[in-house]
């Protein structure tokens, strides 16, 4: 069972938790151009921007609890570069000196709400960073809206090539690749509502169904009738 909800003390964030049946479960986790700290099996995890599927495996019972940030805030929080940590799964011993990282993990794992605790991680981290960068969220609003990269970068006084550099460290991948992955999470938003994929196509900004068809089955591995 799956649920989520908006991080009230981490602007644009979700808490999300995910508990396994009595057994053995697998799911698609779909690109949305965020980064994730995850506290499972009684570790912390940092589940970098992913580019494609990645294919979740919990062990019957499993309970697994995260924080999703917004796009291009994950950077913000965890102090490394996102394109370093595009489609990977790793420690956030890792990235943080380990003494903090054990202290962190006992205190989440025997939280009543980790939730909770993971948006305090967050929170603190947010407030000693520098401040957020008003471009990265004008980028996705644009990019979300179906806005050319060359549209983009005007809008934002950049040139492509800066906001491509800027992206990537930002987001993990270029503009481009932040595009085609928001305007696949649109498409499937429309679609989950009844939509007919003909009229989805359109209104995402696909050339047409065939072409809706080939990049969900590209980014996600999977016919967008499956994802349905």
């Amino acid at each position: 069972m799956y649920t989520e909800w908006p991080a009230g003390r981490v602007p644009g964030a979700v808490v999300w938790r995910s508990v396994a049946g009595p057994e053995t479960d697998s799911g698609l986790v779909l690109p949305d151009g965020s980064m994730d700290l995850i506290l499972t099996g009684g570790r912390l995890l940092v589940a970098g921007p992913d580019t494609r599927a990645h294919v979740s495996v919990k062990p019957a019972g499993t309970v697994h609890v995260g924080l999703r940030f917004a796009p291009g805030q994950g950077p913000q929080v965890l102090g490394e570069a996102a394109h370093l940590l595009v489609d990977e799964r790793v420690p956030l011993a890792d990235l943080w000196p380990g003494r903090l990282v054990r202290e962190l993990t006992d205190r989440v794992s025997l939280a009543d709400a980790p939730g909770e605790f993971l948006q305090t991680i967050a929170a603190r981290r947010l407030r000693d960073a520098a401040p957020a960068e008003p471009w990265r969220s004008a980028a996705v609003a644009a990019l979300g809206r179906g806005r050319t990269v060359a549209e983009t970068a005007r809008g934002l006084g950049f040139s492509e090539r800066q906001l491509r550099r800027r992206s990537l460290v930002a987001f993990g991948y270029g503009p481009k690749t932040l595009a085609r992955v928001l305007r696949m999470q649109r498409a499937l938003a429309q679609a989950r509502t009844g939509m007919a994929l003909a009229m989805v196509a359109a209104r995402a900004g696909y050339a047409d169904q065939a072409h809706l068809s080939r990049e969900v089955r590209e980014l996600a591995g999977v016919p967008i009738t499956r994802l349905l």
